[in-house]
């Protein structure tokens, strides 16, 4: 017969076990939408994220351990617009699972939720890297950020409805949280408007949108094609003319380029975290944003 105690020990192991298959596994292709996705979730989620804030999220390899862990998601939360166009379609045909396939509920593209700038009016590949869909960088205008948490939690309750109640109580606290936030970075950064910037790739672009910073050069000659030595003596004489505020370049870019052009110009490079994880302080989306604007506030 078995005893009391072992029949508690019973019931409690199948209840851990069924907490822990409860779990919605979550695959997001940045840090950004995994830091979103715990947020959002809580303790009913289970997110990792396919790259860091040092790699490029253009250029990844589907390794074979990353197939695995799409193989076992519930979800992919990933950014969409042809960011991940490299990589994302064969890490979804090779992982096998139906789950988190395009048109599944599973299948979750944060630019697809909001109005994307810079959509090109014709294709032209002789004119770099460019996104059909637009400019994918979607992340770091707060606005725009709500409304992907928004319909990334309704996706949430869709997915997992037995815990809907505790998503809109999430949802409910972090955009409480997020659009205090959002007045306060936009008080402090009110003295940036205006200003000028040279940026290294077009990932800035809603950043500086926000903030009424304008964009006066582009290290890169063309989207993802590294400046050349021509390309920086022209952005030195730009330079001299627009008189731009400073250089701005992602933590995991390569600033050899910028360095040199700061030297000649004496304006000064900024190097932003850019992501979740960019930096020591960066540590989630509140920490993103606020480290940001304090970085740009000291170079004012």
């Amino acid at each position: 017969m078995i005893s009391y105690v072992l029949k508690r020990s019973i019931v409690l192991l199948c209840m851990l076990a069924s907490s822990a298959w409860a779990e919605v596994r979550i695959l997001t292709c940045e840090p950004e939408w995994r830091s979103l996705a715990e947020a959002l979730g809580g303790e009913q989620v289970r997110a990792e994220s396919a790259t860091t804030a040092w790699q490029d999220p253009h250029h990844i390899e589907a390794r074979p351990s990353l197939i695995a862990k799409a193989r076992r998601a519930d979800m992919v939360f990933c950014t969409g617009a042809e960011l991940e166009i490299g990589w994302l379609p064969l890490l979804l045909r090779q992982s096998g699972n139906r789950r988190i396939q395009a048109g599944q509920p599973g299948y979750f593209m944060a630019a697809e939720q909001v109005e994307r700038i810079e959509v090109p009016t014709q294709l032209d590949r002789s004119h770099g890297d460019v996104h059909a869909s637009g400019n994918p960088h979607v992340h770091l205008d707060p606005h725009r950020l709500l409304q992907i948490a928004q319909a990334f939690s309704a996706r949430l309750m869709q997915i997992d409805p037995t815990q809907a109640a505790y998503y809109q109580r999430l949802l409910a606290t972090f955009s409480q949280r997020w659009q205090a936030a959002t007045q306060v970075w936009e008080q402090q950064a009110a003295a940036l408007q205006h200003k000028r910037a040279i940026v290294h790739h077009k990932n800035w672009s809603y950043l500086l949108d926000w903030l009424g910073i304008q964009v006066v050069g582009d290290l890169e000659p063309k989207p993802g094609i590294p400046p050349t030595s021509a390309h920086l003596a022209r952005l030195l004489r730009i330079g001299r003319r627009e008189k731009p505020d400073f250089i701005l370049v992602a933590a995991y870019q390569d600033d050899k380029g910028a360095r040199w052009l700061a030297q000649k110009s004496g304006v000064p490079v900024l190097v932003l975290p850019f992501t979740v994880g960019g930096s020591e302080q960066a540590s989630d989306l509140f920490a993103l944003y606020a480290e940001t604007i304090e970085l740009l506030q000291q170079a004012h």
